[in-house]
């Protein structure tokens, strides 16, 4: 697959999200109008709106050629699609100054927000625990 390919992809997925917005939700979303999937952050408004729009978000600050930030990949999916908390992805290579401007100096490096406030932050892989008890606490 292509950079071209892949950029398509990630267009539409964001017109996806966006339309979730405004139809009220569509199969991609939890009971708890949580996507059931991570969510890829295309910049810094995009970012904050979905720090902003969910009570509990992990963000994954991740690379494509990170071995550490593959093996979380499962873990980020199954806590998108079992749990409360919106799951969001950085890919430090396409938003640098993103990554930079939150501090980012290892991959796998993630955020957890509740109410739009950051509460904790891990660098490496992690055990899936550690987020479910962090999502448990600060869930509505």
């Amino acid at each position: 697959m292509d950079s071209d390919e892949l950029e398509e992809i990630r267009q539409r997925k964001l017109e996806q999200l966006q339309n979730q917005g405004t139809t009220g939700g569509d199969e991609a979303s939890g009971a708890s109008g949580v996507p059931d999937e991570p969510i890829h952050v295309e910049g810094p408004d995009h970012f904050q709106s979905v720090v902003n729009d969910h009570d509990v978000v992990v963000v994954d600050f991740y690379a494509d050629w990170c071995g550490p930030c593959k093996m979380m990949e499962p873990v980020m999916n199954s806590l998108a699609a079992e749990t409360d908390a919106a799951v969001a992805k950085v890919d430090i290579d396409r938003l640098q100054q993103l990554a930079q401007q939150h501090g980012v100096r290892g991959v796998p490096t993630f955020k957890v927000y509740a109410n739009g406030q950051q509460i904790e932050q891990f660098v490496g892989a992690q055990d899936r625990s550690a987020f479910e008890r962090l999502i448990q606490q600060h869930s509505s």
